[in-house]
């Protein structure tokens, strides 16, 4: 389990909270699952690559008590916090991008492993558009960071989003593209990104061959 353990980046807690987490995977009724959200959650807030990578380890989390006692304790907890943090999004921006950018990563990871029946959780749709409609506004085109953010995010959950409510990646779209037509002021970097998340778009969620080597060349230099 060790090695299982490990790709989840707990190792980055101490023994204790690793600890938890660990039973939590493993043995879910007999920890306090609240408490192990709350540690999840704060740990998303503050370490950028954990944002990323923990929706994954709230999916086992719900899937084991899933199994062993059809409980949605976890669940719940995680998604309360989610709500809590997202009433006061714009004070977290305000105050730490890269917390905010951290809370859209952990918002947008949850949306894409945690389903109900294969579908995504409803309750989760507005505030992840709520948030990449944020990352679309003119202030935030001119942080190359927030642009990034909002393209990986676009990466990987544009297409599932898009299936529950396109009429919402449309009006994105339109902001995007304005964005990238109209406002300056935008870096070359920031320009590129929205390019290439425009075509993204447009290729069904696909980029060519000759696209992808244009883009990542550049990136690359």
């Amino acid at each position: 389990m060790e090695s299982a353990a490990d790709d989840y980046r707990i190792q980055s807690f101490d023994l204790d909270t690793q600890m938890l987490l660990k039973t939590a995977l493993k043995d879910p009724s007999s920890v306090n699952l609240e408490k192990v959200s709350n540690v999840i959650v704060d740990q998303s807030l503050k370490d950028q690559l954990f944002s990323k990578e923990a929706g994954r380890i709230c999916y086992t989390i719900v899937q084991a008590e899933t199994q062993q006692n059809n409980g949605n304790v976890f669940r719940r907890s995680v998604l309360n916090r989610l709500q809590q943090e997202y009433k006061r999004r714009e004070e977290t921006r305000g105050r730490s991008l890269q917390e905010w950018m951290c809370y859209v990563s952990f918002i947008c990871n949850v949306f894409n492993y945690l389903k109900v029946n294969n579908m995504p959780m409803v309750a989760l749709v507005h505030p992840v558009y709520d948030c990449l409609f944020r990352l679309a506004q003119p202030d935030a085109l001119m942080n190359e960071e927030e642009v990034d953010c909002l393209v990986v995010q676009l990466h990987r959950i544009g297409e599932q989003l898009e299936k529950v409510n396109a009429p919402r990646m449309d009006e994105l779209f339109f902001l995007l593209r304005d964005g990238f037509l109209l406002q300056e002021g935008l870096t070359s970097m920031a320009r590129l990104l929205l390019l290439e998340i425009l075509e993204f778009r447009a290729g069904g969620w696909l980029l060519s061959g000759t696209a992808h080597k244009y883009y990542y060349s550049e990136l690359a230099d």
